[in-house]
């Protein structure tokens, strides 16, 4: 799978402090295996010692892969972005996908994951 490399450059849109949730597992299974995440998080400053940032446009360097752990309506609505930065991979962790959201990514040419876990996936 050509999603999945540790020279790639990963936004976490979903990233949490919340040991509990996804947002932090995936963030803290990647980061723990060398790759290079950048958590994005309305709400938080810092996420296992890394900067966070609202949005990804927020963010001053490309993006290879964007990995979405929100709710489908809030991926939808980031969809836009997305295309305006010219990111044409993401991956949409289980929960956050919708017929809606695969289908905008075949239309716009944009290689998504879906149905798979990431942290999984990496150890295949």
């Amino acid at each position: 799978m050509n999603i999945i490399d540790k020279k790639f450059t990963y936004a976490v849109v979903g990233a949490s402090n919340n040991t509990e949730k996804y947002g932090y597992k995936v963030l803290a299974d990647l980061k723990n295996a060398g790759f290079n995440v950048i958590p994005i998080n309305p709400k938080e400053k810092e996420i296992l010692g890394l900067k966070v940032y609202k949005k990804i446009s927020d963010i001053p360097k490309k993006i290879d892969v964007a990995i979405f752990i929100v709710p489908p309506d809030v991926t939808k609505s980031i969809l836009p972005e997305i295309l305006n930065l010219d990111i044409n991979k993401i991956w949409l962790q289980p929960g956050s996908e919708s017929d809606e959201i695969i289908k905008f990514c075949q239309d716009h040419n944009i290689e998504c994951v879906h149905d798979a876990c990431i942290m999984i996936e990496k150890n295949k």
